[in-house]
């Protein structure tokens, strides 16, 4: 291994050594028995072993390990397919600084399919560890971000998911070739020369033969590739077109493939059964239909196949993109040639002029074989001509140099946002400032700023350790510390009335200063709750997963539960018809999947000030993660330290990943002796 990993770290790489075991469970196991069937829709070939699992967890471990001893603040990494579907957060969690792409080399299923999968949301989350994840093909984007919408529950803009604090983009990159590589190879491969292969040799006789053509089968042997189907759809063409025997071969390259796999087993003994009877039922003399090869060949032989085929036959039932039709249509200097392709390959996507089938109708793929033999000359050209302009203009080096500017965008955006993200200098400066200060005030809202979510607002209720840290921060002298929340005047009075706290309860229409009674702001009459009720009970029943939250002056609709998309469409619906019948001292506010009604000169803005002009405080710091919060960001001056939670459109100048950090960052002032002037500059909360 040391003698192993010398040579490789001369030319910067390192190694991943894993044991037959791991290699075995990881690889042969989970990796080929589970996600890659499922990921293809074979539902009934996936199978999930909770011991494989464990498997790729741990190696993906390893490859994350690997990476975190080398990589530096700032730097970036990009990570390949679905083998290391973790590797993103491991990496993420140890070194937030880090800038990770991943890249998916196969196809993301439908949501339908993925839900399937025992450890979605796991798997779902190792993904989230990227600040850019690609795909061949928006259908692959899409899927991805319904999933991530429906199982996370996560707020997607577009193509941009809103995680911990972090925007994550999702996009479409189309893997491209080194088209100039096989291009040259073909142009060299013009002629025969004395030099010339077996196969070439082979091939051309049976091409000067009555006229003879060549159509071209190239894949590994995989039950994705559609192999049988393609045999299937040729003994049908051959059945119903006698005119062509001996006129015509299929010359179909099976590279082996996961041999170990017991599918793939069943499939070579398949393909070898339906080859052998094809030849028995149609060979003469003088003709094989199929020359059938079950093996791996040199470049030079694929640039043989390639250039001397007139059809290429590439119809996998599902594929992630396939380089193979990319790869002949760049041997076709001429512009001669069909290519017939699966509607169900990502390529088809870039390469519409191909012929495009259902690779799982056998009388289209067999009638796309006679289009493709006759079709005439010009129109090969036609087509061909505007493919490979697509295929050379994209190729490798455009893919990759996309990804790779994309990934350098997203850190350079990053760095330049107006809204800084708490670094710990910046934490540091907070704190001695809170340090030096004489008398303080702390305005803290509470749903997604001290908890988190719940799709039942009654279960968040604060843990004992949050009390306690609150209980910490409010016994500082000179510091007042203030709830406030949407949240009805009762649950603040049931958890932190014992606490010598200032409490504020929806959004500022109830107010209660420590060991007082509630008092209420004066607002408006009740009277609009029985004319605006119907409306929100109307799309209550017609919106499963919804549910309306009454309060004393104010109702709140909540769509957290609803199917995201049908909640989306539906608060927009909502929201249109509210705007057409709100009186004017009534404010519609759209929140974190709630739309609220609250009287207009009630907002967090107002309190904010209230508080602020009772006394002279000389330091001032609010939190917030809702567009609630921003009317309290916009009241306060430019002095204080507003803090959003989450990286959105604020008003707020710095932001803060996720509550939990924000956790820790109240934590770390508890910690300060505001008695004393030590240094707190060792303090590193931002990374926690």
């Amino acid at each position: 291994k040391n003698q192993i990993n010398k040579n490789l770290e001369k030319n910067q790489f390192r190694a991943v050594f894993l044991n037959e075991v791991e290699l075995d469970n990881f690889y042969f196991g989970f990796s080929n028995k589970c996600l890659w069937p499922l990921f293809h829709y074979f539902i009934e070939i996936h199978k999930f072993d909770i011991n494989q699992w464990e498997s790729y967890k741990q190696v993906n471990q390893k490859f994350a390990d690997e990476v975190l001893k080398v990589v530096e603040e700032g730097d970036k990494v990009w990570i390949h397919d679905y083998q290391l579907l973790l590797c993103p957060q491991i990496i993420k969690d140890i070194n937030p600084d880090v800038t990770v792409g991943f890249f998916l080399h196969i196809p993301f299923p439908s949501f339908e399919i993925f839900r399937i999968f025992a450890k979605r949301e796991e798997l779902l989350t190792g993904m989230l560890g990227s600040d850019l994840i690609g795909f061949h093909t928006y259908d692959y984007e899409r899927h991805f971000l319904s999933s991530v919408k429906r199982i996370l529950n996560l707020e997607v803009n577009f193509n941009i998911i809103l995680y911990q604090g972090r925007e994550i983009v999702v996009n479409t990159f189309p893997m491209g070739i080194d088209f100039k590589k096989f291009e040259d190879a073909a142009k060299s491969n013009l002629r025969i020369s004395p030099g010339s292969s077996d196969l070439k040799r082979q091939i051309n006789t049976h091409k000067l033969t009555n006229e003879g053509k060549l159509i071209l089968s190239i894949d590994r042997l995989d039950y994705t590739k559609g192999v049988l189907n393609r045999l299937l759809a040729f003994e049908r063409f051959l059945d119903t077109n006698p005119e062509y025997h001996d006129k015509i071969r299929l010359v179909m390259l099976a590279v082996p493939s996961r041999s170990k796999v017991s599918q793939y087993k069943i499939l070579k003994r398949q393909t070898d059964e339906v080859v052998g009877r094809i030849n028995g039922k149609f060979a003469s003399v003088n003709w094989t239909p199929v020359w059938y090869y079950y093996r791996s060949m040199p470049f030079e032989n694929l640039i043989d196949l390639y250039v001397s085929s007139d059809v290429a036959m590439i119809t996998p039932l599902r594929d992630g993109m396939n380089l193979v039709a990319k790869e002949y249509l760049s041997t076709r200097i001429n512009n001669d040639g069909v290519l017939i392709l699966s509607e169900l390959a990502g390529a088809s996507k870039e390469l519409p002029q191909a012929i495009l089938v259902n690779p799982f109708d056998i009388e289209q793929l067999s009638k796309s074989i006679k289009t493709a033999l006759e079709m005439p000359l010009k129109e090969q050209k036609q087509r061909n001509l505007i493919l490979r302009n697509r295929i050379k203009r994209y190729d490798i080096k455009k893919w990759s140099s996309n990804f790779v500017n994309t990934l350098d965008e997203i850190s350079n955006k990053e760095s330049s946002s107006k809204v800084k993200l708490v670094t710990t200098s910046i934490s540091s400066r907070i704190l001695e400032s809170y340090q030096k200060s004489k008398k303080r005030l702390l305005l803290l809202d509470y749903d997604g700023t001290l908890v988190g979510f719940n799709d039942n607002p009654d279960n968040v209720i604060p843990s004992k350790a949050l009390l306690k840290l609150l209980n910490n921060l409010s016994n500082h002298d000179g510091t007042d510390v203030v709830i406030m929340s949407g949240r009805p005047y009762s649950f603040l009075e049931k958890y932190f009335s014992n606490l010598n706290l200032i409490l504020v309860a929806e959004h500022g229409l109830y107010f209660k200063e420590i060991a007082s009674e509630w008092q209420e702001k004066k607002g408006l009459s009740r009277e609009w709750i029985e004319h605006l009720l119907p409306v929100l009970n109307t799309f209550t029943d017609n919106t499963p997963g919804t549910f309306i939250e009454h309060k004393t002056n104010s109702l709140s609709w909540h769509y957290r539960k609803a199917d995201p998309e049908l909640g989306i469409k539906r608060s927009v619906e909502l929201k249109t018809v509210l705007k057409s019948l709100l009186p004017n001292n009534l404010t519609l506010m759209d929140g974190n999947k709630v739309l609220e009604l609250i009287p207009s000169n009630i907002n967090k803005g107002v309190s904010a000030l209230d508080l602020i002009n009772q006394k002279k405080y000389d330091f001032c710091l609010a939190a917030g993660d809702d567009i609630t919060d921003e009317s309290m960001f916009m009241s306060l001056n430019s002095k204080s330290f507003k803090i959003k939670i989450g990286k959105k459109k604020t008003a707020a100048k710095f932001y803060m990943r996720n509550f939990t950090q924000f956790l820790d960052f109240l934590e770390s002032i508890t910690q300060i002796d505001i008695k004393s002037l030590e240094s707190i500059k060792d303090l590193d909360v931002s990374k926690k």
